[in-house]
């Protein structure tokens, strides 16, 4: 892609005003709520359809904030990862070095682990990995939540995460306060939050 097919395609990835804000306000309630579904606004107006999982992104990012975009090659059209960057003057920068996440492809939970914690001192600094499923509900595994936004248990299963994805969170959550917090995003922009503050048991037969 070329410098100018690359401001382009920035242009068409940048969220009005309008659309950060509801972006902003649904990854806010997402993880105020553990478990409960918040949804992005998905803009077509451009003719071309923003890929859900880079929406909170695109919400949060800035010129202070590093992104990395994983699984990139899975996203339609055009070089969604530069598109991002340019929309929002953000660094890309590599996995370890990121506090914006978006995976678009299946996450190992090798990657997981590899993403930056924060500190006890400055848990702030923990990333927020966007994490494409196939869909918030339909899952063969059923999940408990409990924590801090949870009134009691809720239950959730998610179509589509990776087979080593809660063993690889706990590890990335063991060091509370630092830890990272994770948004799962459906095709259709539909977004559950589980910060790092939650619990989440699997039900097993």
């Amino acid at each position: 892609m070329t410098i100018t097919e690359t401001h382009r395609a920035g242009l068409d990835a940048a969220l009005s005003p309008a659309e950060s804000q509801l972006a902003f306000r649904a990854v806010l309630d997402a993880l105020a709520r553990p478990g409960l579904p918040a949804r992005l606004p998905v803009p077509e107006a451009r003719g071309v359809t923003l890929p859900p999982v880079l929406l909170p992104l695109l919400a949060l990012a800035d010129l202070g904030t590093g992104v990395c975009v994983l699984g990139a090659e899975d996203l339609p059209e055009r070089d969604w990862a530069g598109a991002l960057s340019t929309a929002t003057s953000a660094p890309r920068v590599p996995l370890e070095g990121a506090r914006l996440v978006g995976a678009a492809g299946p996450i190992s939970g090798e990657e997981i682990r590899r993403l930056r914690r924060g500190t006890a001192l400055a848990p702030e600094d923990g990333a927020l990995l966007a994490l494409a499923v196939a869909g918030l509900a339909g899952g063969l595994r059923r999940w408990w939540l409990s924590g801090p936004g949870v009134p009691g248990r809720r239950a959730i299963s998610p179509l589509g995460v990776p087979d080593e994805f809660l063993v690889a969170r706990a590890d990335a959550v063991a060091g509370h306060p630092a830890g990272i917090d994770v948004l799962l995003v459906g095709p259709d922009g539909g977004l559950l939050g589980l910060p790092r503050t939650t619990i989440i048991e699997e039900e097993r037969n």
